[in-house]
């Protein structure tokens, strides 16, 4: 009898969270969808609008150097002068961060958009989950509400990623790992993925009303566990981790490089310049974010030679390690992604034996182990991403078992990540940015 109380002490406090928490989910989803929209609409006004207009073909040489280039130097620009330098360093961050002031998310929007919209090979993610925690905790981290900071983080990352993928799953996955790792909380799990998993769910309907596009691509039907599949799958995924360990040690290297020019809007020049070169060099479908663009690749893979794709992936490799390095602002999932199919299907035409299905599974559960979850040492959202790319529950079984032996490879990696002594700027002409990766009250964080 005397748990009762606090049973409903309990059960009281998680109904008052459901609004809050359906509300952060929604409007993290508009946010989402607004930027990409606008995103899209300039991609299509550049790449193909102005092209034709002028009678040139975007694919030509000279036009892709120009576009990232222009990309470039309009983000340095966005950087340098914009209130708040577009938030901090892509780099040197994980997938959530520190809640930024109000007075850096215009500048983050509209470098994010530029990126998008210009061929850089860095996804949406990072950038859309730093705003909507920053609106989040600018709302609910207030007296009448009562929201910890990390609670509304919390919300607002579960809201985003609800609506990223157009499903709570991933978000409660993400979520589950980040409270096993802060501990010191007792009570029911799912009571503390409560709320998160109510604001997720708020985005993920709210995108999937709206039509949002599926991770899935085009492959043939997978006939089921074979018993070479475990062998295939954890050969071909320690291969696409081992590819992505090229970026893990190219980036602080990279990193040094493009940061001796000092200003942003040289380094990031440079690298929409190196950019466009990537881009020339392994075709259009190596630009841009990448969830179109591997649809597309799974759809024409028998059109293509095997080292060409292989070709692809590489480049694709060098692409998101030239755009974290230079200053661009964007996340490494969705080219994660680009590049585990790439590899998938170069190794499927490479070895017909192994069911496309698997090979492409398998690459992106490695590609995302390597290139992005080695930060925040999560495999449940690569098992995640490698099913949802491929669409077939089928390969569960082949995959939970071909992660463990990837678990091992990835642990034994360094992050895809620069580190930087705390309240280092930027760039040398950014000392002001240092204020951002500072942890204040709510109302510095307001200002």
């Amino acid at each position: 009898m005397s748990d009762a109380p606090a049973a409903g002490t309990t059960s009281g406090r998680l109904l008052r969270s459901v609004v809050p928490a359906l509300v952060v989910g929604i409007v993290s989803a508009l946010t989402l969808l607004a930027l990409s929209e606008l995103a899209t609409w300039i991609q299509h006004l550049v790449w193909d609008r102005l092209p034709e207009a002028w009678g040139v073909a975007s694919t030509r040489t000279w036009w892709t150097v120009l576009v990232l280039t222009v990309t470039g130097l309009l983000v340095g620009a966005t950087v340098r002068w914009a209130p708040g330098h577009a938030g901090v360093d892509p780099a040197t961050t994980e997938l959530v961060s520190e809640p930024l002031p109000l007075r850096a998310l215009p500048g983050l929007a509209l470098a994010l958009v530029l990126g998008l919209a210009g061929g850089v090979s860095l996804g949406p993610e990072n950038p859309i989950i730093a705003l909507n925690v920053a609106l989040a905790a600018w709302f609910l981290c207030r007296p009448r509400f009562g929201v910890p900071v990390p609670g509304a983080v919390a919300l607002a990352m579960a809201g985003t990623i609800g609506a990223m993928f157009a499903t709570p799953v991933a978000a409660a996955l993400v979520l589950t790992e980040s409270f096993a790792e802060r501990g010191g909380q007792s009570g029911p799990l799912f009571d503390r993925l409560f709320a998160p998993l109510a604001a997720a769910g708020a985005g993920a309907v709210t995108m999937t009303a709206v039509g949002a596009p599926t991770f899935s691509v085009d492959l043939p039907d997978y006939p089921g566990p074979a018993l070479g599949d475990v062998a295939s799958s954890v050969l071909i995924g320690a291969v696409a981790a081992l590819v992505t360990a090229l970026a893990v040690a190219a980036l602080p290297v990279v990193h040094t490089l493009f940061h001796r020019l000092r200003s942003p809007v040289l380094a990031l020049g440079a690298g929409g310049l190196v950019l466009g070169l990537l881009g020339v060099l392994g075709g259009p479908l190596t630009l841009f974010k990448g969830l179109d663009e591997m649809k597309e690749l799974a759809q024409q893979a028998d059109t293509y030679a095997w080292s060409t794709i292989l070709l692809m992936a590489v480049v694709k490799v060098a692409a998101l390690v030239v755009a974290a390095a230079a200053g661009f602002r964007g996340g490494r999932i969705f080219p994660a992604v680009f590049i585990g199919v790439a590899l998938g299907l170069s190794a499927s035409s490479l070895v017909p034996a192994a069911p496309p299905a698997i090979a492409v599974s398998a690459a992106v559960l490695g590609a995302v182990l390597g290139a992005v979850l080695v930060v925040a040492r999560d495999g449940w959202l690569a098992l995640f991403m490698a099913a949802v790319t491929v669409g077939d529950v089928h390969l569960l079984p082949v995959l939970c078992v071909a992660v463990l032996p990837l678990w091992l490879v990835a642990r034994s990696m360094r992050p895809l990540r620069v580190d930087v002594p705390p309240g280092t700027p930027e760039f040398p002409v950014l000392a002001a940015v240092a204020d951002l990766t500072t942890t204040g009250d709510g109302d510095r964080r307001a200002r």
